[in-house]
Protein backbone atom coordinates (compact mmCIF):
# COMPACT_ATOMS: atom_id res chain seq x y z
CA UNK A 1 0.00 0.00 0.00
CA UNK A 2 2.95 2.33 0.58
CA UNK A 3 3.52 4.51 -2.45
CA UNK A 4 6.20 7.09 -1.68
CA UNK A 5 7.12 9.86 0.74
CA UNK A 6 5.32 12.54 -1.26
CA UNK A 7 1.70 11.42 -0.81
CA UNK A 8 1.20 12.18 2.90
CA UNK A 9 0.44 15.88 2.38
CA UNK A 10 -1.33 17.81 -0.32
CA UNK A 11 1.14 20.71 -0.19
CA UNK A 12 4.23 18.73 -1.23
CA UNK A 13 5.05 18.18 -4.90
CA UNK A 14 6.67 14.95 -6.00
CA UNK A 15 9.85 15.18 -8.11
CA UNK A 16 7.61 14.56 -11.14
CA UNK A 17 5.56 17.66 -10.31
CA UNK A 18 2.49 15.78 -9.09
CA UNK A 19 0.25 16.25 -6.05
CA UNK A 20 -0.64 12.70 -5.09
CA UNK A 21 -3.35 13.64 -2.57
CA UNK A 22 -5.21 15.50 -5.32
CA UNK A 23 -4.88 12.49 -7.61
CA UNK A 24 -6.30 10.27 -4.86
CA UNK A 25 -9.29 12.61 -4.59
CA UNK A 26 -9.86 12.22 -8.33
CA UNK A 27 -9.83 8.46 -7.78
CA UNK A 28 -12.58 8.87 -5.16
CA UNK A 29 -14.78 10.41 -7.87
CA UNK A 30 -14.19 7.34 -10.04
CA UNK A 31 -15.49 5.13 -7.22
CA UNK A 32 -18.89 6.83 -7.23
CA UNK A 33 -21.74 5.61 -9.42
CA UNK A 34 -21.92 7.16 -12.86
CA UNK A 35 -23.53 10.43 -13.90
CA UNK A 36 -24.05 11.64 -17.47
CA UNK A 37 -24.75 15.13 -18.79
CA UNK A 38 -25.81 16.33 -22.25
CA UNK A 39 -27.02 19.56 -23.78
CA UNK A 40 -28.80 20.68 -26.93
CA UNK A 41 -29.73 24.12 -28.23
CA UNK A 42 -32.80 24.19 -25.99
CA UNK A 43 -32.19 21.77 -23.08
CA UNK A 44 -29.51 20.53 -20.70
CA UNK A 45 -30.06 17.23 -18.90
CA UNK A 46 -28.43 15.07 -16.25
CA UNK A 47 -28.83 11.34 -15.74
CA UNK A 48 -27.49 9.49 -12.72
CA UNK A 49 -27.28 5.92 -11.49
CA UNK A 50 -28.34 5.64 -7.85
CA UNK A 51 -26.90 3.09 -5.43
CA UNK A 52 -28.37 1.37 -2.44
CA UNK A 53 -26.29 0.11 0.49
CA UNK A 54 -28.52 -2.95 0.87
CA UNK A 55 -31.91 -4.52 0.40
CA UNK A 56 -33.34 -2.64 3.40
CA UNK A 57 -31.94 0.77 2.44
CA UNK A 58 -33.31 3.45 0.14
CA UNK A 59 -31.38 4.64 -2.90
CA UNK A 60 -28.90 7.47 -2.38
CA UNK A 61 -29.70 10.91 -3.73
CA UNK A 62 -27.57 11.79 -6.73
CA UNK A 63 -29.00 15.14 -7.84
CA UNK A 64 -29.47 18.44 -6.06
CA UNK A 65 -31.37 21.57 -7.05
CA UNK A 66 -29.25 24.68 -6.54
CA UNK A 67 -31.56 27.34 -7.99
CA UNK A 68 -34.38 27.57 -10.52
CA UNK A 69 -31.80 27.69 -13.31
CA UNK A 70 -29.05 25.37 -11.93
CA UNK A 71 -28.87 21.72 -10.87
CA UNK A 72 -26.06 19.23 -10.20
CA UNK A 73 -25.36 15.49 -10.34
CA UNK A 74 -22.61 14.07 -8.12
CA UNK A 75 -20.10 11.23 -8.13
CA UNK A 76 -17.99 10.52 -5.06
CA UNK A 77 -18.52 11.22 -1.35
CA UNK A 78 -22.09 12.37 -0.79
CA UNK A 79 -21.19 14.15 2.46
CA UNK A 80 -18.73 16.39 0.61
CA UNK A 81 -21.37 17.02 -2.04
CA UNK A 82 -23.83 18.29 0.59
CA UNK A 83 -21.31 20.84 1.84
CA UNK A 84 -20.47 22.11 -1.64
CA UNK A 85 -24.09 22.18 -2.82
CA UNK A 86 -25.05 24.26 0.22
CA UNK A 87 -22.23 26.67 -0.63
CA UNK A 88 -23.53 26.93 -4.19
CA UNK A 89 -27.03 27.68 -2.89
CA UNK A 90 -25.66 30.45 -0.69
CA UNK A 91 -23.84 31.98 -3.65
CA UNK A 92 -26.95 31.83 -5.83
CA UNK A 93 -29.13 33.27 -3.07
CA UNK A 94 -26.67 36.09 -2.44
CA UNK A 95 -26.74 37.03 -6.12
CA UNK A 96 -30.53 37.26 -6.06
CA UNK A 97 -30.56 39.33 -2.87
CA UNK A 98 -27.84 41.75 -3.99
CA UNK A 99 -28.61 42.12 -7.70
CA UNK A 100 -32.11 40.63 -8.09
CA UNK A 101 -30.98 38.26 -10.85
CA UNK A 102 -29.99 34.60 -11.25
CA UNK A 103 -26.27 33.99 -10.90
CA UNK A 104 -24.50 33.25 -14.21
CA UNK A 105 -23.73 29.54 -14.41
CA UNK A 106 -20.04 29.94 -15.24
CA UNK A 107 -19.51 32.21 -12.23
CA UNK A 108 -21.27 29.75 -9.94
CA UNK A 109 -19.07 26.90 -11.12
CA UNK A 110 -15.95 29.06 -10.80
CA UNK A 111 -16.86 29.85 -7.19
CA UNK A 112 -16.83 26.19 -6.10
CA UNK A 113 -13.69 25.57 -8.20
CA UNK A 114 -11.95 28.36 -6.29
CA UNK A 115 -13.18 26.88 -2.99
CA UNK A 116 -11.83 23.44 -3.94
CA UNK A 117 -8.49 24.87 -5.07
CA UNK A 118 -7.81 26.22 -1.57
CA UNK A 119 -7.87 22.65 -0.24
CA UNK A 120 -5.11 21.65 -2.67
CA UNK A 121 -2.74 24.37 -1.43
CA UNK A 122 -3.21 24.90 2.30
CA UNK A 123 -1.66 22.63 4.91
CA UNK A 124 -3.99 20.59 7.13
CA UNK A 125 -6.83 20.33 4.62
CA UNK A 126 -7.85 17.52 2.32
CA UNK A 127 -9.28 17.89 -1.20
CA UNK A 128 -13.00 17.29 -1.63
CA UNK A 129 -13.71 13.72 -2.71
CA UNK A 130 -16.57 14.51 -5.07
CA UNK A 131 -17.06 15.62 -8.65
CA UNK A 132 -20.04 17.47 -10.13
CA UNK A 133 -21.80 17.74 -13.43
CA UNK A 134 -23.55 21.12 -13.40
CA UNK A 135 -26.31 22.12 -15.82
CA UNK A 136 -27.77 25.59 -16.04
CA UNK A 137 -29.43 28.09 -18.32
CA UNK A 138 -28.88 31.80 -18.84
CA UNK A 139 -29.29 34.38 -21.58
CA UNK A 140 -26.81 32.54 -23.83
CA UNK A 141 -28.69 29.23 -23.57
CA UNK A 142 -28.18 25.92 -21.74
CA UNK A 143 -24.77 24.98 -20.31
CA UNK A 144 -23.05 21.85 -19.00
CA UNK A 145 -19.97 22.06 -16.78
CA UNK A 146 -17.79 19.52 -15.00
CA UNK A 147 -16.20 20.33 -11.65
CA UNK A 148 -13.40 18.19 -10.22
CA UNK A 149 -11.69 18.13 -6.77
CA UNK A 150 -8.50 19.53 -8.31
CA UNK A 151 -10.25 22.89 -8.65
CA UNK A 152 -10.63 22.64 -12.43
CA UNK A 153 -13.88 23.21 -14.28
CA UNK A 154 -14.68 22.74 -17.96
CA UNK A 155 -17.69 23.28 -20.20
CA UNK A 156 -18.84 20.35 -22.36
CA UNK A 157 -21.36 19.35 -25.00
CA UNK A 158 -21.64 16.00 -23.17
CA UNK A 159 -19.75 14.43 -20.30
CA UNK A 160 -19.72 11.46 -17.93
CA UNK A 161 -18.12 10.98 -14.51
CA UNK A 162 -17.99 8.15 -11.99
CA UNK A 163 -17.40 4.41 -12.15
CA UNK A 164 -16.99 2.94 -15.64
CA UNK A 165 -17.67 6.40 -17.11
CA UNK A 166 -15.27 5.81 -20.00
CA UNK A 167 -17.81 3.49 -21.62
CA UNK A 168 -20.40 6.27 -21.49
CA UNK A 169 -17.88 8.78 -22.90
CA UNK A 170 -17.27 6.47 -25.86
CA UNK A 171 -20.99 6.49 -26.65
CA UNK A 172 -21.23 10.27 -26.22
CA UNK A 173 -18.23 10.87 -28.49
CA UNK A 174 -19.87 8.83 -31.24
CA UNK A 175 -23.17 10.72 -31.13
CA UNK A 176 -22.52 14.21 -29.70
CA UNK A 177 -22.80 15.95 -33.08
CA UNK A 178 -26.50 15.08 -33.22
CA UNK A 179 -27.30 16.36 -29.72
CA UNK A 180 -27.62 20.05 -30.66
CA UNK A 181 -30.79 19.52 -32.71
CA UNK A 182 -32.39 16.85 -30.49
CA UNK A 183 -35.70 17.40 -28.75
CA UNK A 184 -35.98 16.57 -25.06
CA UNK A 185 -37.20 13.01 -25.54
CA UNK A 186 -34.37 12.10 -27.94
CA UNK A 187 -31.80 13.77 -25.70
CA UNK A 188 -32.96 11.75 -22.68
CA UNK A 189 -32.89 8.57 -24.77
CA UNK A 190 -29.27 9.24 -25.74
CA UNK A 191 -28.44 9.90 -22.10
CA UNK A 192 -30.04 6.65 -20.96
CA UNK A 193 -28.12 4.72 -23.61
CA UNK A 194 -24.86 6.28 -22.39
CA UNK A 195 -25.72 5.58 -18.74
CA UNK A 196 -26.55 1.98 -19.62
CA UNK A 197 -22.97 1.52 -20.86
CA UNK A 198 -21.69 2.03 -17.30
CA UNK A 199 -23.72 -0.82 -15.81
CA UNK A 200 -22.35 -4.17 -14.80
CA UNK A 201 -23.50 -6.98 -17.06
CA UNK A 202 -26.10 -8.34 -14.65
CA UNK A 203 -27.83 -5.00 -13.97
CA UNK A 204 -30.35 -2.85 -15.82
CA UNK A 205 -31.74 0.66 -15.58
CA UNK A 206 -35.10 0.87 -13.80
CA UNK A 207 -37.35 3.43 -12.12
CA UNK A 208 -35.64 2.88 -8.77
CA UNK A 209 -31.97 3.33 -9.69
CA UNK A 210 -32.24 6.10 -12.29
CA UNK A 211 -32.64 9.87 -11.89
CA UNK A 212 -33.13 12.45 -14.64
CA UNK A 213 -32.58 16.19 -14.21
CA UNK A 214 -33.82 18.65 -16.83
CA UNK A 215 -33.46 22.34 -17.61
CA UNK A 216 -35.41 23.77 -20.53
CA UNK A 217 -38.92 23.86 -22.01
CA UNK A 218 -41.44 21.25 -20.87
CA UNK A 219 -41.40 17.90 -22.69
CA UNK A 220 -44.43 16.12 -24.08
CA UNK A 221 -44.48 13.61 -21.18
CA UNK A 222 -44.16 16.22 -18.42
CA UNK A 223 -46.77 18.03 -16.37
CA UNK A 224 -46.83 21.87 -16.35
CA UNK A 225 -44.16 23.41 -14.12
CA UNK A 226 -43.61 26.84 -12.59
CA UNK A 227 -41.56 28.78 -13.46
CA UNK A 228 -41.40 27.36 -17.02
CA UNK A 229 -38.06 25.77 -17.93
CA UNK A 230 -36.74 25.58 -14.36
CA UNK A 231 -34.59 22.71 -13.09
CA UNK A 232 -36.62 19.65 -12.12
CA UNK A 233 -35.72 16.10 -11.11
CA UNK A 234 -37.66 13.14 -12.50
CA UNK A 235 -37.63 9.91 -10.50
CA UNK A 236 -39.81 6.87 -9.95
CA UNK A 237 -42.77 6.23 -12.23
CA UNK A 238 -42.33 9.52 -14.12
CA UNK A 239 -39.25 8.19 -15.95
CA UNK A 240 -40.80 4.86 -16.94
CA UNK A 241 -41.96 6.26 -20.28
CA UNK A 242 -38.37 7.24 -21.11
CA UNK A 243 -36.97 3.86 -20.08
CA UNK A 244 -39.51 2.12 -22.31
CA UNK A 245 -38.36 4.22 -25.29
CA UNK A 246 -34.80 2.90 -25.09
CA UNK A 247 -33.48 0.80 -27.95
CA UNK A 248 -32.56 -2.67 -26.75
CA UNK A 249 -28.85 -3.28 -26.54
CA UNK A 250 -27.51 -5.67 -29.15
CA UNK A 251 -26.37 -8.99 -27.83
CA UNK A 252 -22.62 -8.92 -27.36
CA UNK A 253 -20.65 -11.74 -29.03
CA UNK A 254 -19.65 -14.60 -26.76
CA UNK A 255 -16.13 -14.13 -25.36
CA UNK A 256 -13.38 -16.47 -26.46
CA UNK A 257 -12.72 -19.39 -24.15
CA UNK A 258 -9.17 -18.21 -23.46
CA UNK A 259 -10.22 -14.62 -22.67
CA UNK A 260 -9.09 -13.20 -19.35
CA UNK A 261 -11.81 -12.88 -16.68
CA UNK A 262 -13.34 -9.45 -16.25
CA UNK A 263 -11.76 -7.36 -13.48
CA UNK A 264 -13.82 -6.81 -10.32
CA UNK A 265 -11.81 -3.97 -8.84
CA UNK A 266 -14.53 -1.37 -9.24
CA UNK A 267 -17.26 -2.94 -7.16
CA UNK A 268 -19.68 -0.59 -5.41
CA UNK A 269 -18.18 1.44 -2.56
CA UNK A 270 -20.54 2.08 0.33
CA UNK A 271 -19.49 5.68 1.09
CA UNK A 272 -19.54 6.85 -2.52
CA UNK A 273 -22.53 8.45 -4.16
Amino acid sequence: MFRNTYDSDNTVFSPQGRLHQVEYALEAVKQGSAAVGLRSKTHAILLALKRSTGELASYQQKMFRIDDHVGIAIAGLTSDARVLSNFMRQQAMGERMMFNRPMPVNRLVSSIADKAQVNTQEYGRRPYGVGFLVIGQDQSGPHLFEFSPSGNSYEYYAMSIGARSQSAKTYLEKHYESFADCNLEDLIRHGLHALRETLQQDKELNVNNTSVGIIGPMGQHEKPISPPGCFRILEGETIEVYLESMVKKEEAPAPASDAAPAPTADEDVQMSG
